[in-house]
């Protein structure tokens, strides 16, 4: 967290009563779901379809310019869609409450290299449980990035932008490897652990059937466009990748958003935890539209605070939130998308360089940043 702990104003029982009060805002929504819900991801759900087929079938002409354009425009909107709103919302469970079993967390499958098994680990019981936290949350920096002040400055660090970068293009790719945690699993002997040699099977098992679908099978089915159909199915994963890369960033990286020491959430009540989420995430403010390309993740915030309520619901959930923020006089970060990004990139630049004044450390926090 920041030298001045903006959440020192707050006692231990206002933060239990701030609990509290967004206990009783989730249990309000859980108590109102119904066939309205049900019936709005489902039309999504086919809304999405509908436009995946669609702009695949103009594909199949992509050999004229116009329909190269229409189609990988079509095609990037229904990959953002089945990884944004729709699979990342259904993997959280927000859906489970309908026992349809063809819409459901333990069913779904995405069109992503990292299997939905997997990334509910990493992203459900880890990034959700340990928000922010150094060396315990993988999505803080993807593990190739510096994210705060006192952790100890590497030459390497120098290349984080052009890293952050990489990643943000091949963003699958890199869920995918630290899902894996495939940083520490790179020993020889733990690459030969049973049960990291099965998950890296399946990882790549994934990745063969995304590239047959997207690289082969489809680009053959368009004849003389192959070329054309090739380049626009690996324009449309791109432009998903940067977009998903950059609602994340967004959501977790900009100015004003705190960071959090390992010691801190050690007996952690559920007021403390609710509290963590508020400070460690940032929304994007935006039009419907906006809210919807990203999966309801402009508002992060919300989305922390309660993973499993359906997402077309944060909107009216925001207002409430947003109330307790100024309430308990806590900062509420937001933003229209270009000024997030621009912060989150600011701050990517900001901490590839070393400190010009290092914090002073006690020896147990020199330690953990160290482990971290």
């Amino acid at each position: 967290m920041t030298a001045i702990d903006p959440t020192a104003h707050l006692t231990a029982e206002q933060i239990e009563e701030l609990g509290r009060e967004l206990d009783a805002i989730r249990d309000e929504v859980i108590a109102g779901r119904g066939e309205k819900d049900a019936a709005y991801i489902r039309r999504v759900i086919s809304a999405q379809r509908k436009l995946e087929l669609v702009s695949r079938g103009v594909l199949l002409f992509s050999i004229f310019p116009p329909a190269w354009l229409l189609g990988t425009a079509g095609l990037s909107v229904a990959k953002i869609m089945d990884n944004m709103e729709i699979g990342h919302n259904i993997l959280h469970g927000q859906w489970d409450w309908m026992r349809d079993p063809k819409i459901h967390s333990t069913t779904w499958e995405w069109d992503h290299v990292s299997p939905a098994d997997q990334w509910k680990h990493s992203h459900n019981e880890l990034h959700h449980t340990y928000t922010n936290v150094i060396g315990k949350d993988n999505d803080l920096g993807y593990g190739i990035m510096r994210v705060d002040e006192d952790q100890k400055w590497h030459p390497f660090h120098l290349g984080q932008p052009l890293w952050n970068f990489i990643n943000a293009c091949f963003f699958e790719y890199g869920i995918a490897a630290y899902d894996l945690e495939l940083g520490k699993n790179l020993s020889k002997r733990r690459r030969k652990n049973p049960e990291f040699r099965a998950r890296a099977k399946a990882v790549g098992r994934k990745i063969r059937k995304q590239v047959l679908k997207d690289y082969v099978i489809h680009p053959l089915l368009s004849g003389p466009s192959f070329l054309p159909t090739l380049a626009a199915t690996f324009t449309a994963n791109l432009v998903r990748n940067i977009w998903s890369h950059s609602v994340i960033m967004c959501g977790h990286f900009p100015e004003g958003v705190q960071v959090f020491e390992r010691r801190s959430i050690k007996g952690e009540t559920r007021g403390q935890w609710y509290l963590r989420q508020m400070m460690g995430s940032a929304n994007i403010s935006g039009s419907k539209a906006m809210h919807f390309m990203t999966g309801n993740l402009s508002h992060q915030i919300e989305h922390h605070l309660f993973p499993d309520l359906p997402s077309n619901r944060y909107a009216e959930v925001a207002v409430k939130v947003r109330a307790l923020f100024e309430k308990y006089e806590l900062e509420y970060v937001t933003g229209p998308l270009p000024k997030q990004v621009f912060s989150a990139w600011r701050k990517v630049f900001r901490l590839s360089l070393p400190n010009k004044q290092p914090k002073v450390k006690t020896p147990e926090r020199e330690q953990e940043l160290v482990a971290a």
